[in-house]
Formats: structure tokens, sequence, C-alpha cells
């Protein structure tokens, strides 16, 4: 699969932020924001791709900011393919990569319920991912411990009540998190304002 036009952009979107699992941004950055999304969901794309960057770049590129994606099934319509697919990004995160993944998926996403999602698509997205081995990812993508953080997530959505996506817990890092419903933009930056204050 040949990248695509917003390749670079990705490229540049997240060069030199730090990546660890499924988590961007640094380790030590004092408020957290977990984004509960399933790849194939429209709604997640137009989040990721449209309100996100400004986001990465005004806090997490500051260190202020961390964000970590959640698998939370809403638009997949095949478990099993769900849990494929997110599992294939969290094994890009063995590698701190996840990101690169999740943005290339969220450019690449075919329409809902078409069934486009094989493994071939998967091995494509991943291809496309920069200093990715693919060899290893591949391997990693059998290790149950993925799968399990899938269920996990799943587990974590419940418990808040989250049952829609993109949905949002945000707070201090070391703190609870708290649900979190925004209207736009300009109320991320509103929350990770107050957030820093406390």
């Amino acid at each position: 699969m040949a990248p695509t036009e917003g390749h670079e952009e990705t490229a540049a979107l997240l060069a030199d932020i730090p990546q660890s699992a499924n988590a961007l941004g640094s380790a030590t950055a004092p408020v957290t924001l977990q984004y509960f999304g399933d790849l194939e969901c429209p709604f997640c794309r137009d989040f990721t791709l449209e309100v996100l960057p400004s986001m990465i770049e005004r806090w997490v590129r500051a260190g202020d900011l961390r964000i970590e994606y959640h698998a939370l099934e809403t638009a997949t319509r095949e478990p099993d393919v769900f849990v494929a697919q997110q599992v294939a990004a969290l094994a890009a995160g063995w590698q701190d990569r996840a990101w690169h993944f999740i943005e290339a998926f969220y450019r690449e996403q075919g329409e809902e319920g078409s069934g486009y999602v094989t493994d071939g698509f998967l091995q494509g997205i991943a291809s496309e991912v920069p200093d990715l081995d693919l060899s290893q990812w591949n391997r990693d993508r059998s290790d149950p411990q993925l799968a399990g953080e899938i269920a996990a997530d799943a587990r974590a959505a419940e418990s808040a009540g989250l049952n829609g996506t993109p949905s949002f817990l945000i707070g201090r890092s070391a703190g609870a998190m708290a649900t979190f419903a925004p209207t736009d933009t300009t109320s991320f930056d509103a929350a990770v304002e107050a957030l820093l204050k406390t």
C-alpha cells in the first residue's frame, strides 16, 4: 500500500513526541486524556484528523498533556475484527508506534460496514508506519496480553458509563479521571488549562 498524502503530515505531527504503548506524550505530563475510540468509527476519524492535531501541537508537544488511546467497540460490527484491528495498533505500540498506526488507519478508513478491514488492510497500514519492524509486529499480534488490554478497556468504559465513541476521561495524571463531554476544540483547551492550575 502506497503511503497516503497525509503520511508526511502525520510524521511531522508526531515527530519527537514520546510514545509508550497506547500513550502519546511525556510520561511526566501533569494531565492525562483517555480517548476511547473504535478505529472504524467515522466520528473518531473526524476527531483524530481535525481536532486532535491542534491539541497535540499545543499541549502534548509542550509536555502538559498525555493522551491514551483506549478501545471501545461501537462502529465495528464483528467483535473478532474489532479485536484484530485494535491488537494491530497495540502491537505497534510495543515498538512505540501505536499513534502512527492509529493515524494511518483513520486516514485510510473505509465505508462503515463494508468489511474493508482484512488482514491485508492491517498489513498495509503497518507497512506505512515508519521504522516499524513488521516481523516483530506480526509476532506480537498473537500475544494474548494485547487482547487482555482490550477487554480491560471495555470494563473501564463500562464502569465510567461510556457507550459511544469518541468518549473521553480527563484528569490529573496521578489522580482520578472524570468523564468529559467536549462541545468543541476550545472545550479541550479549557479543560486542560483548568487542570494545570489545580
